[in-house]
């Protein structure tokens, strides 16, 4: 059995004024009507031929080019948004690594280097979402008995000298997000008969820990159990695969401090209040949000914005057996707060309140910010590509958002406090318990009761709730989306923490 090593070697992309001799080369083409304008300095894509292969410009569509011409590709860019890069990018990585798999397999000779010439107008946000999709368009991961597909290793994006230094930048920035991307994808999808707590612990260290300035520091559940991490110990409890606390920290005392707290459940049976059989299987990546928090602290060390970050990621299985917590117990948390458990499958925010709990009163924070896939109700809310955005600040909420939208992920705010509207009242007496300080799962909407209850850890600290139940899988390709873990997440991270240094 093959292991993909970690993390997956991307293609890499750089700006140049020059191209490699005799390279491969794909041209972007604008749609237009009837057929797209044919790019400046090609003779050969005249109209005419462009007319005839039916060539409509449409953001995504690949068109191989005329026989015996050195444009080898056409790849779509709508009319020009920046999003319809990234699905030109990605449609033809797709492409081209079709063709050199398909090259190797009939012995004809591979290319492995791609030219890409940028046209003039070319600007940095053209060239950070085409960046995106080339690098993470052609990700798989599979665990198999037969060798690696050969796939494309290099491409360069050819500009003017007048550009070079800021596209390079902004592909630069955008491909170190996008290798963060494939890294949570990488710790995601790894089955769970290999993935355990301490596996995923050693991944942190293995990854973000090589990184620059990054320090990991790894307890395990003696540790835990000596300084009253009582909701990860009661989740881990029923596995024979005790739980982990990874904490990262990189950047320098003095600066903005930005705490991120990922959820690091690296499989969910539901415990005693099982799920159902149907699905199952996808819980390998209940694990999402603490990927995303290791992918982005390696990014962030590797971008050296000036703000200091420490990343917590709780690390359990929650599995069934003698030994596992049960409806109706009551656990103490880190800090002495107490909870009482009402359904075993909502073990995300158990483990959550203990490292938030922790971040107040270790790490004195500027803000902190938390991402789970922790309810199945934002699914029905918000569907399978938006997060959900739970702050109590605006500010906090503003920035979340406007990160997401610098990298092209989607989320949407929901209500949480009083100035939201009457959830305050409607539903933040209800985390109370009659048998300890707080219960697990509050009655009414559960992706806001789930909020109600982590925010009772946060010590009033400015806070964010990120919940990506949705949008951390999908079961089919689009843009630079592959099929199983998506990495959602990691990019707004990266984009949210050095946000705070400007």
């Amino acid at each position: 059995m093959s292991v993909p090593a970690i993390p997956t070697a991307l293609p890499a992309v750089e700006v140049s004024t020059t191209a490699p001799r005799a390279a491969p080369l794909a041209v972007l083409c604008r749609s237009g009507d009837p057929v797209p304008t044919p790019p400046a300095g090609y003779a050969e894509l005249t109209a005419e031929w462009l007319s005839a292969v039916a060539l409509t410009g449409k953001a995504g569509e690949i068109q191989p080019g005329p026989v015996g011409s050195a444009v080898r590709w056409l790849a779509g860019i709508g009319d020009g948004e920046p999003d319809q890069w990234r699905a030109a990018g990605a449609a033809l990585v797709r492409a081209v690594n079709a063709r050199v798999a398909s090259d190797t397999e009939a012995g004809r000779p591979v290319e492995r280097t791609l030219r890409v010439d940028l046209p003039a107008d070319t600007g940095p946000d053209h060239v950070a979402e085409l960046v995106t999709g080339l690098r993470l368009g052609g990700y798989t991961f599979a665990v198999t008995g037969e060798p690696d597909k050969p796939r494309l290793r290099t491409i360069r994006l050819v500009t003017a000298d007048d550009r070079l230094a800021e596209l390079s930048a902004a592909a630069h920035r955008s491909g170190v997000r996008a290798q963060a991307t494939g890294l949570a994808r990488d710790l995601a999808n790894m089955p769970s008969n290999i993935k355990d707590p301490a596996w995923l612990a050693r991944m942190a260290t293995r990854t973000a820990g090589r990184a620059p300035g990054v320090d990991v520091v790894v307890r395990d559940d003696q540790w835990l159990a000596r300084n009253g991490f009582g909701g990860v110990l009661a989740v881990g409890g029923g596995s024979t695969r005790p739980p982990r606390l990874v904490e990262l920290t990189c950047g320098r005392r003095g600066a903005p401090h930005v705490v991120l707290v990922g959820k690091g459940i690296t499989f969910d049976t539901g415990g005693i209040s099982v799920k159902p059989a149907d699905n199952m299987h996808l819980m390998r990546t209940d694990m999402s949000g603490g990927a995303a928090v290791i992918a982005a602290v390696e990014a962030i060390a590797r971008l050296e914005p000036d703000v200091r970050v420490t990343g917590l990621v709780p690390c359990a299985e929650n599995h069934m057996s003698g030994t596992a917590y049960r409806p109706g117990d009551v656990v103490r948390h880190y800090g002495g707060r107490t909870t009482e458990v009402t359904n075993t499958d909502a073990e995300g925010r158990m483990v959550l309140a203990d490292a938030l709990a922790y971040a107040v009163d270790k790490l004195a924070p500027d803000v902190l910010v938390d991402v789970a896939t922790l309810t199945g109700s934002m699914k029905i809310a918000l569907g399978l590509r938006t997060g959900g955005v739970f702050a109590t600040e605006d500010e906090v909420a503003d920035r979340v958002l406007a990160a997401g939208e610098a990298v092209r992920e989607r989320w949407w705010r929901m209500p949480l406090t009083a100035d939201s509207g009457t959830v305050e009242a409607e539903f933040a007496e209800e985390v109370r318990s009659d048998i300890a300080d707080v219960r697990q799962c509050p009655p009414g909407a559960g992706g806001i009761a789930a909020a109600l209850f982590l925010r009772e850890f946060t010590g009033g600290l400015p806070w964010a709730h990120l919940d990506i139940a949705g949008p951390a899988r999908a079961d089919r390709v689009y843009d630079e989306v592959t099929a199983g873990a998506t990495g959602f997440a990691a990019r707004t991270l990266v984009e949210l923490v050095a946000a705070y240094a400007r």
